[in-house]
């Protein structure tokens, strides 16, 4: 090896891309297009690794969902020929409180495509219209998310009575559910100015940084956490946390330092899941829960095919 080179492997396998995804060093990466307040729990001169105290949360609520495209789907009519998506997502939840449980669960099917297009019935299930502005790829893409984080938020209104609600991915349309937090495994851009992204690899394994808030369409808290089993680079085994911005600071301490208490404990290992530690062994049963109910892709491409010969 050269002299003055390190090297370090991963844990994530390569076919999921990097825990970093685009970011490669946080310290001279670009930099996100938020406003950002670093400043909103602690003074930016006192940034250090903070610990929570309190005990992890009894009774944590798990929130996920998985979406498809079965099929593009072609339409054409009076005003000329359009793209669409046929698509199949689910979302569900998993409640764990001393043992794990898969709660509400529920699949929509929806030809996401510009208005007027019709229903699209097969043998095996109905595509209901679901309008988008255009046949854009990213507006068909930008529609099948909407639905799928709608659908999220209606299965996680069985779990108003859970002491912390994780929601996978951003918290971007789904901060009203009640004690909820944004878990986010991936990093695609630094929030944090260099001196205090500094901060990140000096946190230990249920350490996070401070609040900062940050603002683009919506506003919201967020922290970084590190978990458990991370190895390799200096960002290994951290997420992102996120709270709601509509809430109070204390509030948004308080689900900062419970998720931190709590989330370690769920921290899945190298040898068991190709994404540890970040993806928490509840959210990737569910995950598997789900794609199972979305049912078999080549038979619903098959009857797709059939239903519009």
């Amino acid at each position: 090896m050269t002299a003055g080179v390190k090297l370090a492997v991963e844990a994530w396998a390569p076919e999921y891309g990097s825990s970093m995804g685009s970011m490669g060093d946080p310290a001279t990466s670009a930099a996100s297009a938020a406003a950002v307040d670093v400043g909103v729990e602690v003074d930016a001169r006192d940034w250090t690794p903070r610990r929570p105290t309190g005990e992890p949360a009894a009774d944590v609520l798990f929130v996920d969902g998985v979406q498809r495209v079965d099929a593009q789907v072609w339409i054409t009519d009076d005003r000329g020929t359009r793209l669409g998506h046929a698509a199949s997502y689910a979302a569900g939840t998993v409640r764990c409180n001393g043992s794990a449980a898969v709660e509400a669960c529920e699949v929509r099917r929806s030809l996401i495509a510009p208005a007027g297009s019709p229903a699209l019935v097969t043998r095996a299930a109905t595509y209901a219209p679901a309008a988008v502005a255009s046949d854009d790829p990213d507006a068909l893409r930008s529609g099948l998310q909407e639905r799928r984080r709608k659908l999220e938020i209606a299965v996680a209104g069985g779990g108003l009575d859970a002491d912390l609600v994780v929601v996978d991915g951003p918290l971007s349309g789904r901060g009203e559910i009640a004690n909820a937090v944004g878990y986010v495994k991936t990093h695609h851009v630094s929030y944090l100015p260099p001196l205090l992204a500094d901060v990140v690899p000096q946190l230990g394994p249920g350490e996070r940084t401070p609040l900062f808030l940050t603002q683009t369409q919506f506003s919201r808290y967020a922290w970084y956490l590190r978990l458990p089993y991370g190895e390799g680079h200096p960002w290994a085994g951290v997420v992102r946390g996120e709270a709601s911005g509509d809430l109070s600071l204390d509030e948004a301490v308080r689900l900062a330092d419970l998720a931190s208490a709590s989330l370690p404990r769920f921290a899945s290992q190298p040898h068991k899941d190709g994404r540890a530690p970040q993806n928490l062994y509840p959210i990737a049963g569910l995950e598997r829960h789900l794609k199972r109910m979305l049912g078999d892709p080549a038979f619903l491409y098959r009857q797709l095919r059939a239903a519009v010969a």
